[in-house]
């Protein structure tokens, strides 16, 4: 699983959540560790969507000494389908992929009339699409996908032994993890940007475990590290959404 936060940064962050599908050799036993962590077989492979439930907190733009619960709304679906909304009494900021197509709206939750969409640009449509791939396949090499999985070897983070193994969709979207070596455990995910995220504790659906608590660190604007904590209060999965769901909406105000 995985995660990274704001429009770009949540849905990277959120882009960093779980892992891959189908392998066209045969798979690296650190990898067949790792999904023997998540679950069993049968029940990863029944995975269709995944939707999680939680919030975060952030620096309130009416005040920037405060915080404020931002609750958070993440849908993934097969193949290539994912939602996620953050939203306040202030803002809802939705960003969504519906296989080719991107887009992100902001809307005032007091005046539905008030919003203002944007379309995606290619090279953000490729990484989402990578998000959604990454979300539900649990670790499963990809290689008929054009996605390379490419074992780095043994490694220690913070005092763990790990394996390092990257997940290349392309020369500038890779994810490197680090599995612990004795059980298979994610311990770290890096992205090509240097953005990290760590998982800590665990919900249990349908036989699967699922992180409670996902730190994302990334570099701010002003170059110093920012860490966003999201904590997920229910995760269900399988559920069907509707196309409108992931559809750009119209010109509407709805």
């Amino acid at each position: 699983m995985k995660f990274i936060l704001s429009s770009g940064r949540l849905v990277a962050a959120l882009a960093v959540l779980l892992a891959l599908a189908t392998a066209a050799r045969a798979e690296l036993p650190i990898l067949t560790k790792a999904r023997a962590y998540l679950g069993p077989e049968t029940a990863l492979n029944a995975v269709k969507s995944v939707h999680y439930q939680g919030s975060f907190q952030a620096p309130d733009p009416a005040d920037f000494q405060k915080q404020v619960a931002v609750r958070v709304d993440i849908i993934f679906q097969a193949p290539y389908r994912q939602r996620t909304i953050r939203s306040t009494s202030a803002f809802i900021d939705t960003t969504a992929l519906d296989t080719y197509d991107g887009w992100h709206r902001t809307q005032d939750p007091s005046d539905p009339s008030r919003w203002r969409l944007q379309l995606l640009p290619a090279d953000q449509i490729k990484r989402q699409r990578a998000i959604a791939w990454e979300n539900l396949g649990f670790y499963r090499e990809l290689e008929h996908a054009g996605v390379k999985v490419l074992d780095q070897g043994l490694t220690t983070i913070g005092g763990i032994a790990c394996h390092k193994v990257a997940f290349a969709h392309s020369d500038d979207i890779i994810f490197h993890r680090y599995f612990e070596e004795a059980t298979g455990r994610l311990v770290l995910t890096e992205t090509e940007s240097g953005a990290s995220v760590r998982e800590h504790g665990e919900i249990m659906v349908n036989g699967i475990r699922f992180p409670q608590m996902i730190l994302s660190t990334s570099k701010g604007k002003d170059g110093k590290n920012e860490t966003v904590t999201i904590t997920f209060d229910k995760i269900t999965l399988n559920e069907t959404f509707p196309d409108s769901v992931f559809a750009v909406p119209q010109f509407s105000g709805k």
